[in-house]
C-alpha cells in the first residue's frame, strides 16, 4: 500500500484503519505470548492482572499472578481478608496502593464479602467508578473479561498510536492523551469479540516491536500505514 495514514481531527481514514486493524490482528494470532490472563474472561482475574501490570514486569507478574489467586480465588475472598494478608500476598510486585485498591473494590462490590457472587461492572464507565480504576483498566477489563467493543491506552497503546498515526502528539499532555484516546476508539473494530483480539495486539506489538528505545520496523506488520516508520526507512528511534 503506498499511502501513509492521515488523520482528520481523531479520525483515521476508515481504509487505513482497516489495513491497520487487519495486519495487526493477523500479527499478533502468529506471535502472542501465551500468557495466564489471556486464557481467562473472568473480570476478577482479568483485574487482578490489570492492577498487578501496572508499572510492574510481565516476567514477574506471571509467578505471582497464579500464587495470588490461589490465595484469593475470589473477590470475595479477597474482600474478607484483612488488608495485611493481601498486602503480603503482593509483596515483591511493589506500588502498594494498587493492593490497597484493590481490597477496597473487592469490599465495595461485595459489601464486605457478604454477597459472594456478585459480578464486577461489564460497562467502562461503572467501573470507572470503583476504586483505583481509571480510563485505561476499564477499558482492560470491559474488553478483556467482557468482550465490550472498549477502547484502552496504556503506555504501550499510546507509543503505537502515536507514532502510527499521530507522530507530533504529545503523549504526556492533557491534550495528547486526548488526541490518542480519541484514536484509539476511531481504530475500534466493529464487533466487542475482535476487540478483544485488536486491543491484546496494540499491547503487544507495544511490548514486543514498537518499543521505548526502538521500534524494530523491520518486524513490524503495519510499517506500510505508518507515518514514523514512512519519514525513517531504516528503523525509528527515540
Amino acid at each position: 500500500m503506498g499511502r501513509t495514514t492521515q488523520t482528520v481531527g481523531r479520525k483515521i481514514d476508515p481504509a487505513i484503519s482497516s489495513v491497520f486493524g487487519r495486519k495487526l490482528r493477523s500479527w499478533y494470532r502468529r506471535n502472542a505470548r501465551d500468557l495466564p490472563w489471556r486464557r481467562t474472561r473472568n473480570a476478577y482475574e482479568i483485574l487482578v492482572s490489570e492492577l498487578m501490570l501496572q508499572q510492574t514486569q510481565v516476567s514477574r507478574v506471571v509467578t505471582k499472578y497464579g500464587e495470588f489467586l490461589e490465595q484469593f480465588p475470589t473477590l470475595a475472598d479477597v474482600a474478607r481478608a484483612k488488608p495485611a494478608r493481601v498486602m503480603e500476598a503482593w509483596e515483591g510486585l511493589g506500588y502498594y496502593a494498587r493492593a490497597r485498591n484493590l481490597h477496597a473494590l473487592a469490599r465495595e462490590v461485595t459489601d464486605h464479602g457478604r454477597t459472594p457472587n456478585v459480578a464486577i461492572p461489564a460497562d467502562p464507565l461503572s467501573l470507572r467508578a470503583l476504586p483505583g480504576i481509571g480510563a485505561y483498566t476499564a477499558g482492560a477489563v470491559a474488553s478483556f473479561a467482557y468482550e465490550r467493543r472498549a477502547a484502552l491506552v496504556d503506555t504501550n497503546v499510546a507509543r503505537v498510536l502515536k507514532r502510527v498515526f499521530a507522530p507530533h502528539a504529545d503523549v504526556k499532555s492533557t491534550k495528547g492523551q486526548k488526541v490518542l484516546w480519541g484514536i484509539a476508539e476511531s481504530i475500534l473494530p466493529r464487533t466487542g469479540r475482535t476487540t478483544w483480539t485488536h486491543n491484546q495486539a496494540l499491547m503487544e506489538l507495544g511490548a514486543l516491536v514498537c518499543t521505548a528505545r526502538i521500534a524494530h520496523c523491520d518486524k513490524c506488520p503495519v510499517r506500510s500505514v505508518c507515518r514514523s516508520a514512512a519519514k525513517q526507512p531504516g528503523g525509528y528511534r527515540a
